[in-house]
């Protein structure tokens, strides 16, 4: 019989498993062993362990040949780690004078040590944001999240003009080349040419046309509609 651990009770390695599975899986489809191994990198048999153990405690299902998926108990746990690294996040920004490409490291540090009070501490003295530097929503204390339709820059049609939302992404060295183009959220891109097969697109911000790869395009999370 499965028995749900308590959420105070659960290890730094349990935490990190959660949340690598729910970023694996936002709309709730199973996350493979290989992603997951892949993500943490770690080796996909010990994967496979801990997998086993967070079904023995309830936190997710394991399904046979398509992966992990979490149970409500396990989902609820992570976002609560998701809330928590995306509100230290804003935190370091807003009051410590850190980059948007330096806090990612530091909240996968300081998730673990932080109490809930400290947490939503924070988060008032934030002002209760809706979203992390990185245009990431924040799950609410009852463990909502509200996620916005988004488009990937490099689908976005060519000529069309709209607002970045997010950008997934968390290597300093994309997020600083992203940051010199003005690619962050809040920031208004035109497409202006996209190449056959794939290739590079050109973007247009404040008036300086950039030349972005597909795959880093890819990141770029903008609104669906038009911005005059």
């Amino acid at each position: 019989m499965n028995v749900t651990a308590h959420p105070d009770s659960l290890t730094r390695s349990v935490e990190d498993y959660l949340k690598a599975i729910y970023r694996l899986s936002p709309e709730g489809r199973p996350a493979s062993t290989r992603d997951i191994a892949h993500l943490l990198e770690l080796s996909p048999p010990s994967v496979s362990g801990m997998v086993k153990r967070l079904s023995e405690l309830g936190l997710l299902e394991h399904i046979p040949y398509r992966g992990a998926q979490l149970t409500e108990a396990g989902r609820s746990a992570a976002l609560r780690m998701v809330r928590r690294h995306r509100l230290i996040e804003a935190y370091l920004v807003e009051f410590l004078g850190y980059s948007w490409d330096a806090v990612h490291a530091e909240a996968e540090r300081l998730e673990h040590a932080v109490s809930d009070p400290l947490v939503e501490r924070m988060a008032a003295a934030l002002g209760h944001p809706s979203v992390d530097p990185h245009g990431d929503p924040i799950p609410a204390t009852d463990g909502s999240i509200h996620e916005l339709a988004s488009t990937a820059l490099a689908d976005v049609a060519t000529g069309r003009t709209v607002e970045i939302r997010r950008v997934d992404e968390r290597d300093p060295e994309r997020l600083r080349y992203l940051a010199a183009r003005g690619l962050v959220p809040g920031g208004v891109v035109t497409l202006r040419d996209r190449q056959p097969f794939g290739g590079p697109v050109t973007v247009e911000v404040a008036g300086v046309r950039h030349v972005i790869g597909t795959e880093l395009a890819r990141v770029v999370l903008c609104g669906s509609e038009e911005t005059q």
